[in-house]
């Protein structure tokens, strides 16, 4: 039941296939990618990985990388990767509280990881970059391929996902084989890919979108995939004449859609544009579809459950909405006894299914406080279901308003702020309000031009209850962002924490 004995079918099969093409020019065959994998098991092995051993890994995106990822699975290896962007402290807690067996990083990280891995029993500390010639990849070459394929049950872990802690210490969430796998198949089946597919790869690996969603999808097609190191918006557009497949989050589009003259010619080879990772405005969604001609397909997911709901690639893409459970999946919305709300209605998400998380590594109290008793896992996302089971999402529960207490959504602010013109995006976040408890900040960035405070005020006139409305606007150039692109509110409400004193 080990995931990369489902990979190594497709693999065998795609032979002299490329599988990772660099735009600069190199690139591996599955078959080539298949014995890397086999030879980094080895010097896995030899470095001390046993079956069930957690592995961390801080490195940038490399053919490399993704042949230890795939070498640590064949090895039975727990693989755990970091953020390239996390400190030398942030990388302390994380290998204290997963006590690998092995660490990989990048060079200049090494003597800080030494004292690290010292500091908690770790048996080896590699390093690895994008230069075959050196370090664990250097090691990886010249060893013998060892090409064995642990067997692991399907409740076995294959993957710690730490979350990103932004309410606390990060919580590891325990991804099995079978979750990684079902996942990966349903997304293969509903999104459609077929023998012709070519998937453009701009995300980083060190995260669910990257690694779980993109990699394994196109793994499991066996088809080519065209390999960038990072987000390079003309880079991908010189790429797209030879791919059908993009995945990215909302900044890839509205930073494509920037580009001079783009539109229809550079998008009419491409089959899908899927999103994800943060919420997509209906009106970018609307304007990427007048500019192109494609619908910008969005889906909902998050590291403990994998992708959990799809707009449909046959049929209706709601702009705003994130589809329909993926099979297997039960999705409810719910109060906070776990009881269903009536369909249109604002509640918890909740879900069940073989895709769900095995729980919080180490953290039994915290995993048995975010599962119902029947099973579901609840979510901390606020949305809604329609009567035909289509979810929209409206925020994080920590990130609901109340104001005098009324429960406000700030997602349905930012639609209407959104739609005013030349306001090019908007953070809508609570701050302590001495009379109504919390007061309602808006914090927006202009296309060109701040927008008069009256011009806003009309539109929310409009459109909201008067006890929704923002009573303070602020402008920024950008909105702080994670590196996946989501908007850091916990930020937000820390900036304009005095908004109302």
């Amino acid at each position: 039941m080990n995931i990369y004995a489902r990979f190594h079918e497709v693999f065998s099969a795609a032979g002299d296939t490329p599988a990772l093409i660099s735009p600069e020019g190199p690139q591996i065959s599955y078959k080539e990618l298949d014995e890397l994998s086999a030879r980094f098991a080895r010097v896995l092995k030899e470095a001390g990985l046993k079956p069930g051993d957690r592995i961390v890994v801080q490195v940038d995106k490399s053919f490399g990388n993704v042949g230890l990822y795939l070498g640590a699975l064949r090895a039975g290896g727990v693989y755990i990767t970091l953020n390239t962007a996390y400190t030398s402290a942030e990388v302390d807690y994380f290998v204290g509280n997963a006590q690998p067996s092995v660490v990989v990083c990048r060079p200049k990280d090494k003597a800080a990881i030494d004292e690290i891995a010292a500091r908690h029993g770790v048996k080896s500390v590699e390093v690895l970059t994008d230069d075959p010639a050196e370090g664990l990849w250097a090691k990886a070459l010249a060893a013998e391929p060892d090409q064995s394929i642990c067997e692991r049950a399907p409740d076995d872990l294959a993957g710690i996902l730490y979350t990103s802690g932004t309410t606390g210490r990060s919580k590891g969430a325990m991804l099995t084989h079978d979750n990684l796998l079902k996942n990966a198949e349903a997304l293969h089946q509903i999104w459609g890919f077929n023998k012709d597919d070519v998937l453009i790869h701009a995300l980083p690996i060190f995260h669910i979108h990257g690694l779980f969603v993109a990699l394994h999808t196109v793994f499991l097609n066996g088809t080519p995939c065209i390999f960038l190191k990072g987000f390079d918006a003309e880079k991908i557009r010189e790429n797209l004449p030879r791919a059908t497949v993009l995945m990215g989050v909302p900044t890839f589009y509205s930073r494509l859609s920037a580009l001079e003259g783009f539109g229809k010619d550079d998008c009419k080879n491409m089959r899908v544009f899927i999103s994800g990772s943060a919420p997509l405005t209906a009106q970018a969604s609307d304007e990427w579809t007048e500019l192109t001609g494609h619908r910008i397909l969005e889906r909902y997911g998050m590291s403990e459950a994998g992708i959990i709901t799809s707009n449909p690639l046959d049929g209706d893409r709601i702009a705003g909405t994130v589809g329909f459970p993926l099979p297997g999946y039960s999705v409810r919305v719910a109060d906070e006894t776990g009881k269903e709300v009536p369909r249109g209605e604002t509640g918890v998400v909740e879900v069940k299914g073989p895709h769900l998380f095995k729980g919080y590594w180490q953290m039994p109290e915290k995993t048995a406080e975010e599962f119902r008793s029947d099973g579901y896992f609840i979510t901390g996302d606020n949305g809604s279901m329609d009567e035909t089971g289509r979810v929209t999402i409206v925020g994080r529960a920590k990130d609901l308003i109340i104001s005098g207490g009324y429960n406000i959504y700030p997602k349905e602010i930012e639609e209407v702020l959104d739609d005013v013109p030349g306001v090019l995006e908007t953070a809508v976040v609570g701050a302590p309000h001495a009379d109504l408890g919390e007061g309602v900040v808006a914090v927006l960035v202009a296309r060109k031009s701040q927008v008069p405070d009256e011009d806003l005020q009309a539109a929310l006139d409009e459109k909201l209850a008067r006890f929704k409305h923002p009573r303070r606007f602020y402008w920024v150039d950008a909105l702080p962002r994670n590196t996946m692109g989501k908007v850091q509110k916990v930020a937000l409400r820390k900036d304009y924490e005095n908004a109302y004193k």
